[in-house]
């Protein structure tokens, strides 16, 4: 017969097990996890051990990571949250603990902004809370700082881009009965990363985007962009990384203590929460050329007085 102590240690290992258990049975699915941002969100995910369910029309991870290990632990579904009827979404979506979006369009027809930022959030939303296990939403919206524009400084049309976020956002509380505090917005300005430059949507790579991260995080910028009016302060603020909005957004999903943040504005509190370290962009850049500078130098200080003799030597020949 086992000892009193060996039936309690028996009793209690599944919840010793549970606690400090190195990876997480968490569920979370990942709307438009096929894109710039989402991809990386579900590449967060997955290191940090999350069972991954990633929503897309394609259904495939992107050309950035293709073949990545990471990829192969992500089930990528395609759905159409605009389209497909409600019981082919929740096929799709399931019934995940915990949903992150990262879907958006921008474009110049109001009606298309407010369906691709509003209705397809509010449809996928709604199908994640029909799953029954859904306790917490984290939506990538857009910064204050941006949305304050939208009277007299941006096109008319860009409301439906507005108004579509705002319904995701309402949508995202709704989807928690009203509880907010399980809602987390994260709300960016301008999100840089990768290796390529684009133009639809507007995108510059990490290099160049962490340098001006740096720069305009500068006390000086800081100061004249809190003194600028509309898009003129929007640009004097420093971008984030999509790295710290894609580790922003699965701490939140993840996070099991009750007490995620309802809102992250701008890319000092989203770098803050993510624990990003500081952009080194301009200073990596400058080490650089200072580093090229002082290779010249070294060069020229060898090549250039034998440049100097050679053309004098052949000044003297040709005087002979």
């Amino acid at each position: 017969m086992p000892s009193t102590s060996t039936t309690i240690l028996f009793t209690l290992a599944p919840l010793f097990c549970g606690l400090f258990s190195p990876t997480s049975s968490l569920s979370v699915t990942v709307f438009g996890g096929g894109g710039f941002t989402g991809s990386r969100v579900c590449k967060t995910l997955v290191e940090g051990g999350a069972k991954v369910t990633s929503i897309s029309r394609r259904g495939v991870p992107p050309k950035w990571c293709a073949g990545e290990d990471w990829t192969k632990s992500v089930d990528w579904r395609a759905a159409d949250l605009l389209s497909d009827d409600a019981s082919i979404l929740d096929l799709a979506v399931g019934n995940p603990d915990a949903v992150v979006s990262c879907v958006g369009i921008i474009g110049s027809d109001p009606d298309l902004l407010r369906a691709g930022n509003g209705d397809a959030n509010v449809a996928a939303f709604e199908s994640a809370r029909r799953g029954g296990r859904l306790r917490r939403i984290t939506y990538v919206s857009v910064g204050s700082e941006v949305d304050a524009c939208r009277d007299g400084w941006l096109p008319e049309f860009f409301g439906g881009y507005f108004d579509g976020k705002k319904m995701a956002e309402r949508a995202a509380i709704n989807a928690m009965d009203g509880d907010a505090t399980k809602v987390c917005l994260i709300k960016p300005t301008f999100i840089y990363g990768g290796s390529d430059f684009g133009l639809l949507p507007p995108r510059v790579n990490n290099e160049y985007g962490s340098g001006v991260e740096e720069l305009l995080s500068l006390p000086p910028f800081k100061f004249l962009a809190d003194l600028s009016p509309g898009l003129i302060k929007v640009a004097l603020r420093p971008p984030v990384c999509v790295d710290s909005v894609a580790s922003a957004c699965a701490r939140s999903a993840m996070d099991e203590s009750g007490k995620i943040p309802h809102v992250l504005d701008g890319t000092i509190q989203i770098n803050e929460y993510s624990e990003q370290p500081k952009a080194t962009g301009l200073t990596d850049a400058l080490e650089w050329g200072k580093e090229r500078a002082i290779r010249f130098y070294d060069w020229a200080k060898v090549e250039v007085p034998r440049a100097i003799d050679a053309v004098q030597s052949k000044i003297e020949e040709s005087k002979n």
